[in-house]
């Protein structure tokens, strides 16, 4: 489907209180032109949990519409900087769902995880802070 070209994704997770309510929010693009967008209530989680839960579910997605090459785009310096390898990764909350993503990560012919400033991902923020608001499944 998106063979030849580049997925652009936005993802960010969202925790109220840490642990607390939590959502994520995905937004999907190819060339500017939208292509899904995902906000999900994920329940009472850590906000490291949830940024990674919203890459595992951005992931599934774009191995979904046969993305062969992909860039990921967050505002956690943090799972950017344990996807690269930079950091280990401590937390045994959220290994599993690391190891998840380091595995589906290996269905793309290029991929590249950018960190971006906060300002740079309302997107995305917003669709995380409306699953937690709905409590909404999408």
């Amino acid at each position: 489907m998106y063979n030849n070209k580049t997925i652009d994704i936005y993802i960010d997770g969202s925790s109220i209180g840490n642990p607390g309510d939590s959502g994520i929010g995905v937004m999907i693009s190819s060339e500017d032109v939208p292509l899904k967008n995902i906000s999900k209530y994920i329940g009472k989680q850590t906000n490291n949990f949830a940024e990674y839960t919203a890459l595992v579910f951005a992931l599934q997605e774009a191995l979904i519409m046969k993305a062969a090459s992909i860039k990921v785009f967050s505002d956690s310096e943090l799972l950017c900087k344990q996807m690269s390898g930079e950091y280990r990764v401590k937390s045994e909350n959220i290994k599993n769902l690391f190891e998840q993503a380091i595995n589906l990560l290996k269905g793309f012919k290029d991929y590249a995880i950018t960190h971006i400033p906060r300002e740079q991902n309302s997107g995305a923020d917003k669709l995380a802070r409306l699953a937690i608001k709905r409590k909404n499944t999408h």
